[in-house]
């Protein structure tokens, strides 16, 4: 490194400096010393000088502009961006990656083309196409594996329309929770299931910019492995689970080393919800999606398909809605939910339809009796093909009520046909409705009646599953959503067109929506998010996150994802009414009831609203919250079916999570230097002793 080799220059300064003062002896003695070896001496000390500038003369650039440790700090390792694979765990074991031991993990970077036998420990730089099988090597290949210190993934958005598919998903994501018996049927042919093995060494999706430093590094290890130096990664990904030795939920949790995976699901209805009217019992029609997904990466998807396609849907489809007429005509209550925690056990339908059980606050107004119909806007973000925009309808068996829900899907595609907006059935052959959280509610009662809207038949057509979407076509969807929806909750034959065409839905709001949750340019940092919170990150992130605090229907918001404030701030005034001697500015509370805060976090601009909308903490039915602050694991229960299939899914905790690279000597090199160092030592203490005797013989025969 370089403070070792600016140490060898100095040990060079004083050996010079020692052979000086002999040397001032020698001329003070006698002019005639230069007789014997002197000449041979006074070279080597040339050049032992020009080698101690030479050293002095590498670093002086580099030292003059040293003003301060950070600024050494700085100069010598450079931090990158990245997204890690982090260590999960349930009551069955572990998942996901962390550094082996307690400690940070060195390695050269390489890369996996220059890597088919690897003869030291590596981080190995690769592309997203070529994960999934380098995983599966590790796993099957020991001896490769044990030089692998870590993996670096680039993130090269150009790939995707190269690839032939990526989907660290299982081919039938969440299997255990279907309510049929054809489990091993591949709705996801893609999906290679990567992110549910153990892995224990680091591994980071790299951002842009990072990706381009690692192939820099990797090129210039490549052509200098002659040289004495290497690029290498450091990866600091210590994970408290691994060091404290709990490798199962449970023990984590009692050891407290990591956290439940949780979050705030939100739920909104319209029009608001009055609990002192007798009216408020209407028939529910239950509008489904969910905002979370899983990826091999903690706060990066490789993108966003399935669900916020869905997700961005249905808000489109609220709005739309809130602009239409006569609202408190409608014979039935429309109610949306939006779930987190879908992808990890269905934490968040599950969690609901508990909460219903228990009539808690977090659902006050709410009762699951009233449930008649259950509509569910999936995958909705790849329907365009060819110009048309083409959705199946996947229903939960044959009913009167699940007609009415077709029958009003078909008539909203009428509505629209200058959209060219197609709706097809799921083919018959297919074993149920596709992974959902529609799930949930049959798993709980078989005769629930629901559909679900998806942009594929038998198999996801997006061949990345949790991946790219399109504006147009989740337009599209939202229209056939919203007046299907006015449909129903309307209940009459009698409804007119005009009142039916003049459900139009804001195609510039998708665009912004698509921009705000799905991409980082501008993210969360767009006017619209910014004009309902104060986002914590600009990137969105659809990782479901953990459990910090006690689970409440009033949380402290510090404590509640970005995306899961701005859809309940967003669905809260969308679905208001006017208020009749409301007061206007609120901070986080309103006095009157039936009121919510929106915008609390804008400075100085929260308004209350008349509005029923809520937060449903959104976390597994088999844990419970103590008062000490800790989380306790509740035996199965036989009456919840499903409470026997939950794995009870936790994240460890950290330090800190970190990546960054620089340069260092090999250890061929640190060799050489120290046998250097002792042969200029020996040759020095020669020429000394036969300087010093030249000079006693010069002084003797004067």
């Amino acid at each position: 490194m370089k403070v070792d080799r600016t140490a060898d220059g100095q040990t060079s300064d004083s050996q010079f400096n020692e052979s000086r003062r002999w040397s001032r002896v020698s001329v003070s003695k006698s002019s005639s010393s230069a007789s014997c070896g002197s000449t041979m001496a006074m070279k080597f000390l040339q050049l032992l000088f020009l080698l101690s500038f030479q050293l002095r003369l590498s670093f002086s650039g580099h030292t003059s502009k040293m003003e301060s440790v950070p600024d050494l700090q700085s100069s010598m390792y450079m931090t990158l961006d990245g997204y890690p694979c982090v260590r999960l765990l349930n009551l069955s074991g572990e998942i996901g990656c962390s550094n082996p031991g307690r400690e940070k993990v060195v390695a050269p970077i390489i890369r996996l083309t220059n890597a088919t036998e690897l003869s030291q420990l590596s981080a190995v730089l690769l592309s997203v196409d070529e994960i999934q099988s380098f995983l599966a090597r590790m796993l099957n290949d020991s001896n490769f594996a044990k030089n692998v210190a870590g993996v670096l993934v680039e993130s090269r958005p150009e790939l995707q329309n190269q690839l032939k598919g990526f989907s660290p998903a299982q081919k039938f994501p969440q299997s255990e929770f279907a309510p049929y018996t054809s489990i091993n049927y591949e709705w996801n042919p893609t999906g290679s299931g990567i992110m549910w093995n153990p892995y224990n060494f680091p591994v980071f999706l790299l951002s842009q910019t990072s990706t381009l430093t690692m192939q820099e590094a990797a090129i210039k290890n490549q052509k200098s492995k002659k040289s004495y130096t290497d690029d290498v990664a450091e990866f600091d990904l210590v994970m408290q689970t691994t060091k404290s030795g709990t490798h199962d939920s449970e023990s984590c949790l009692k050891e407290n080393t990591c956290l439940p995976l949780g979050g705030y699901s939100v739920w909104s209805s319209l029009p608001p919800i009055n609990i002192s009217s007798p009216e408020h019992s209407k028939p529910i029609i239950l509008v489904l999606t969910s905002m979370d997904s899983a990826s091999f990466f903690r706060d990066k998807a490789l993108g966003a398909d399935s669900p916020i396609s869905g997700l961005i849907s249905l808000l489109a489809a609220v709005d739309a809605l809130s602009r239409a007429d006569d609202l408190d005509g409608f014979n039935k209550q429309l109610v949306f939910a939006v779930f987190t925690g879908e992808a990890w056990g269905y934490l968040g339908s599950r969690r609901f339809l508990l909460e219903l059980d228990l009539q808690s606050n977090a659902v006050s107004g709410l009762n699951y009796s009233l449930i008649e119909k259950v509509v569910e806007i999936g995958s909705v973000g790849k329907g365009l093909n060819q110009g048309a925009k083409n959705f199946f309808i996947h229903t939960t068996g044959v009913s009167s009520s699940t007609n009415e829900t077709l029958d009003a899907v078909r008539r909203a595609q009428d509505s629209v046909k200058s959209e060219n907006i197609t709706i097809s059935s799921a083919n018959a052959s297919n074993p149920g409705i596709p992974p959902s959280s529609l799930m949930t509610f049959l798993r709980k009662n078989s005769l629930t009646s629901g559909v679900v809207l998806e942009d594929f038949d038998n198999v996801f057509t997006n061949k990345f599953y949790h991946t790219n979407i399109n504006s147009s076509s989740i337009a599209a969807a939202a229209s056939l959503v919203a007046r299907a929806l006015y449909i129903l909750a309307s209940d009459t034959k009698n409804l007119s067109s005009s009142a039916l065409t003049s459900i139009n839905v804001n195609a510039s709001l998708v665009e912004e929506l698509v921009g705000c949750l799905v991409d980082c340019e501008p993210g969360l940092s767009c006017d619209l998010v910014k004009s309902y919170i104060s986002p914590a990150n600009t990137c969105p992130s659809h990782y479901v996150g953990v459990i910090l605090d006690e689970p409440s229907s009033t949380p402290d918001l510090e404590y509640v994802g970005d995306i899961s404030r701005f859809v309940w701030n967003f669905l809260a005034e969308r679905t208001s009414i006017p208020k009749e001697n409301a007061s206007s500015v609120c901070t986080q509370d309103c006095s009157n009831d039936g009121e919510v805060c929106i915008r609390a976090e804008t400075e100085g601009k929260g308004v209350c609203v008349v509005s029923t909308t809520r937060y449903v903490p959104a976390y597994s039915t088999r844990l419970k919250f103590e008062s000490g602050g800790t989380w306790t694991v509740l035996p199965p229960n036989n009456s919840d079916p499903m409470g026997l299939l939950d794995a009870v899914w936790t994240e460890s905790n950290w330090d800190v999570i970190g990546l960054r690279v620089y340069t260092v000597q090999n250890s061929s090199f640190d060799r050489l230097v120290l046998l250097g160092s002792i042969a200029v030592t020996v040759l020095a203490y020669l020429a000394i002793v036969i300087f010093k005797g030249c000079v006693t013989k010069a002084l003797k025969r004067d």
